[in-house]
């Protein structure tokens, strides 16, 4: 079975934020690990599309029941109609859960991951206790890669 991991952040991501989930999606895809997102844009397409450059799977867990809101990388949709209610689905579908910049529906989405045990990296994201923070594209790779060893 698949290794999925769940990336979460901003949709109004700044260009920062934007190159790092690009990145973090090329590498999640080059270790054959299935990205699961809300779907949307800023980190989550930026997440989608380094994963698709790089021949990887991608999930996102939409808002509506049709799913336009979807990015152009999208593989697979899961239409909920749950609006922000669907938070939760999409970092229990991870087996971590990476965070990167974000606003209150990443800091929810944090919330929820902690409250199921998941281990959560964050990359300038909300500091919260329980969330390992990194301040690197480099350190960011390097503890996705040890989580994924432990799995």
């Amino acid at each position: 079975m698949r290794k999925c991991v769940a990336v979460i952040g901003s949709s109004q991501a700044n260009e920062e934020e934007y190159e790092v989930a690009y990145q973090v999606g090329r590498h999640l895809a080059k270790k054959d690990v299935v990205v699961v997102c809300g779907g949307r844009g800023g980190v989550m397409e930026a997440v989608c599309k380094g994963a698709k450059e790089e021949g990887g799977i991608t999930v996102g867990i939409l808002t509506t029941y049709t799913g336009e809101e979807a990015n152009p990388y999208v593989d697979i949709k899961i239409n909920t109609g749950m609006s922000w209610n669907r938070n939760p689905i999409v970092v229990a579908s991870g087996e971590f859960v990476v965070a990167i910049g974000g606003h209150w529906g990443t800091l929810s989405e944090i919330a929820y991951a902690l409250i199921l045990g998941k281990k959560v990296i964050g990359y300038k994201t909300h500091p919260i206790e329980g969330v390992k923070q990194v301040h690197s594209l480099q350190a960011l790779l390097a503890e996705i890669d040890l989580s994924l060893e432990k799995m």
